[in-house]
């Protein structure tokens, strides 16, 4: 099968008479020629005269109708047929996926099939809770679309699941950085708990968290303190607060909670990440391409004023803690842990609760009279500090902080987005895995046989969760082969007011994480479609320079806010996955407990905050009102959650 892609998009420069069109239909001649007519709603042909100025593949190009058709063609053979098209009065969208074949040529392939996979994992593993076979099950579904929708099909796209998504996922050598480092992390979460360092922290801690509500708040505060990566955020924070929080009765769907629910939106505003190179690098490109002359870090940050999502998430997060009030499942998962003592709905089974038992035995201390807190501190400073050392070698331009007219921030910032952060973590982890290993064998805890012994239990614990993120990315890989986002993208777009664009952006965003569990990926479909989009609807309307760059930052903020939110509701999120691994959490019941808290941010920031900035609203104000509804909304729907026990 050969799939050909073709991006058409009609940008109008002059007023043509168009009203009449109201649909573009699109004919393959072959595998490079196409012919477009312009139709009516009924599908007639409207016989249109004259030039229409379309964007084909990036390249803007006049193309000559006569009577309702036009011909054009392609240098080679792509993979997709999107065609868009703005008459002036409304916009047409439409997208296509074409299959060639010898018996058949080349015919229109249904694109709402592009769907099925995501949408199939994700009910499933909502259904049945078991994460795997759902992945799989959409991994298969995907195959089998792509393999040609035969009776073959079913077979080769089951074999496929094996012989190229998860061959192509445990290739990309960006994913193995995220195994290795997610292994040495679990190892040496496994070392400082056998030496005691663990039992260490948390007798230290436990100073400052001494009921449930502070040690959520210690946890909510660390997860913001560690901002300059999501993962190393995830993993760090839910590993060391988890017996804390296990001592207090705080569940661990709450857990999963706090620590997923700060670290994106964190290594997503803050100024210094992992995330900002990426970022930067899709505004840069469309502001070139626009003609924009402000910088891409100008931009980012005025568009930290319309950052109501990731800000408000953050603002909700430690009023619920503050005051001990949850709602929906998670009110009943903390009446659970305090009531009974199960921070997992695991341990409700007996089952559960003997693997839950057996899994705590083997990170029990081996010496109950040696818990020193420097034996987990100084392992897990050295992944904190590594990683910020690793960034900034990695990222290192000797000409950027050769260059007096930036400011020291600004160096800083374009260092961590230069660096190579799977490079710094592997690094960084590998040296807290060493650390540990001195520390123990030095102290004379354990024996360097025990203590390797130990690290091999770390990895076992990591294997479910590397499974799942196996898996996620093979089912990422297939909706990318598919175009889903794509489609998501054309299914939204259409006649649209200035105004509502940001707005629009940030579900649009949202369902695209949501269907492809990354946030990433999101990123890097939107920017380059919505920030021209953004533009020129501007430049149509009339609106001047200053009217403009409001709905310019608002849109770069939204792509950013609608990522988050959607890899927080999806249950193949990479950092959801890692969130439910760290704090020890059934990753089902995380993703059905942060779901209403999500939604319930998302809706406050997105329906009131992003429309009332769309219509001149001052950005503090905003947040004010936005941080106000939210707390509303807790005294409202929270019930106060039973005060756990002294013990």
């Amino acid at each position: 099968m050969l799939l050909l892609f073709v991006a058409v998009q009609a940008i109008a420069q002059n007023a043509v008479p168009t009203d009449a069109i109201q649909e573009l239909q699109l004919q393959a001649v072959n595998d490079t020629a196409f012919t477009l007519r312009t139709t009516n709603e009924a599908g007639n042909l409207v016989k249109y005269d004259g030039q229409l100025p379309l964007r084909i593949n990036g390249e803007l190009q006049q193309v000559t109708f006569a009577a309702g058709e036009a011909g054009f063609s392609l240098p080679k053979p792509a993979d997709l047929v999107q065609v868009s098209a703005n008459m002036g009065t409304h916009t047409i969208a439409r997208l296509f996926k074409l299959d060639v074949d010898e018996k058949s040529g080349v015919r229109e392939f249904p694109m709402w099939l592009s769907i099925l996979p995501p949408l199939i994992a994700i009910v499933l593993a909502l259904i049945f809770r078991e994460v795997l076979l759902a992945l799989f099950a959409g991994i298969w579904v995907g195959g089998f679309v792509i393999y040609g929708l035969s009776f073959k099909s079913v077979f080769t796209g089951l074999l496929a699941v094996g012989d190229t998504y998860l061959m192509e996922a445990l290739t990309d050598s960006d994913h193995v950085s995220v195994v290795i480092f997610s292994m040495l992390i679990g190892g040496m979460v496994a070392i400082i708990s056998k030496n005691g360092g663990m039992a260490g922290v948390v007798s230290l801690l436990s100073r400052y968290a001494r009921s449930a509500k502070s040690s959520q708040v210690v946890t909510w505060v660390l997860g913001v303190a560690i901002f300059f990566d999501d993962y190393a955020n995830t993993l760090i924070v839910g590993n060391t607060m988890r017996p804390v929080t296990d001592g207090h009765r705080v569940s661990r769907e709450k857990l999963a909670y706090i620590v997923d629910s700060t670290a994106a939106p964190v290594a997503a505003i803050a100024f210094v990440t992992t995330w900002v190179g990426a970022e930067l690098g899709y505004i840069k490109d469309a502001a070139t391409t626009l003609g924009i002359e402000e910088g891409a870090y100008s931009l980012f940050f005025h568009s930290l004023e319309y950052a109501y999502y990731p800000v408000l998430t953050l603002v909700f997060m430690l009023m619920l803690i503050l005051m001990n009030r949850d709602f929906g499942l998670m009110h009943k998962a903390e009446t659970r842990a305090r009531t009974t003592g199960a921070v997992t709905s695991a341990s409700l089974d007996r089952k559960g609760e003997a693997r839950q038992q057996q899994e705590m035995a083997e990170f029990e201390p081996v010496d109950a009279s040696r818990t020193r807190a420097v034996n987990a501190l100084l392992p897990v400073v050295a992944v904190i500090v590594g990683t910020v050392i690793g960034l900034l070698y990695t990222g290192y331009n000797p000409d950027v902080w050769a260059d007096t007219s930036l400011g020291f921030l600004r160096k800083l910032s374009i260092t961590i987005g230069d660096s190579n952060s799977y490079v710094a973590l592997i690094w960084a982890s590998l040296s807290g895995v060493l650390i540990a290993v001195a520390l123990t064998v030095s102290q004379r805890i354990m024996s360097l046989t025990e203590t390797m012994e130990s690290l091999v239990v770390g990895f076992k614990t990591m294997l479910p969760a590397i499974l799942i993120l196996v898996l996620a990315w093979s089912l990422a890989a297939v909706t990318q082969e598919l175009y889903t986002a794509e489609y998501l993208t054309s299914l939204f777009s259409g006649n649209i007011s200035p105004q509502f664009l940001p707005e629009i952006t940030f579900f649009l965003a949202a369902i695209i994480a949501f269907s492809t569990g990354s946030s990433w990926g999101t990123m890097a479909i939107l920017y380059p479609l919505m920030l021209p989009a953004a533009w020129y609807v501007c430049q149509q309307q009339g609106f001047t320079l200053e009217e403009t760059m409001p709905i310019i930052y608002n849109v770069i903020s939204v792509v950013l806010a609608g990522s988050v939110f959607g890899d927080h509701c999806s249950p193949i999120s990479d950092t959801t996955i890692l969130s439910s691994l760290a704090s020890g959490c059934n990753h089902i019941d995380h993703v059905k407990t942060q779901l209403p808290y999500a939604i319930t941010v998302a809706l406050v920031a997105n329906l009131v905050c992003t429309n009332l900035s769309s219509w001149g609203v001052h950005w503090l104000l905003v947040y004010l009102i936005g941080a106000a509804i939210l707390w509303g909304c807790i005294r409202l729907l929270g019930k106060k959650v039973e005060v756990a026990p002294q013990t």
